[in-house]
């Protein structure tokens, strides 16, 4: 897929807490159902409140979240958000907008989907990344 640079987005992915189990291949069947796009400044990447479809990796630029007007992080290339839309299409807890030009890659739940029932592999490492994720939260608090 053009657009993004593919080894840079799989090292991305291999961050995200529910995808750290997966192998280098899970990741690239993972990684080849996304799609690149790029959001000018001032951009709206989610809006709180409407619903969620889709896990946003960021590979390039910067953007604020904000969550009844104010604002509670910076996100830079790396950072990821959405990626509860991908099991449950409520609506989003906060607003993420470009501050300078950013590159994300996107993820849908339809997409996301396909590859849990094409490789059960893929949706196995996920329970086991999510699992681990869950009991880290717990012992936190």
């Amino acid at each position: 897929m053009a657009g993004y640079d593919e080894s840079l987005y799989r090292m991305y992915l291999a961050q995200v807490p529910m995808f750290e189990r997966c192998t280098t291949a899970q990741l690239d069947l993972v990684g080849r159902l996304g799609e690149a796009d790029s959001f000018e400044p001032g951009d709206d990447i989610v809006v709180e409140g409407d619903t969620g479809d889709g896990f946003f990796v960021m590979t390039n630029g910067r953007a604020r979240v904000h969550r009844g007007g104010a604002d509670v992080a910076e996100l830079g290339a790396g950072d990821y958000f959405g990626e509860l839309s991908l099991f449950d299409p409520a609506p989003r807890n906060a607003s993420v907008s470009a501050i300078d030009t950013v590159t994300c890659v996107v993820l849908s739940a339809d997409a996301f989907r396909r590859a849990l029932d094409e490789i059960p592999a893929v949706r196995d490492a996920l329970l086991h990344g999510m699992a681990r994720r869950i009991h880290e939260l717990d012992q936190r608090y």
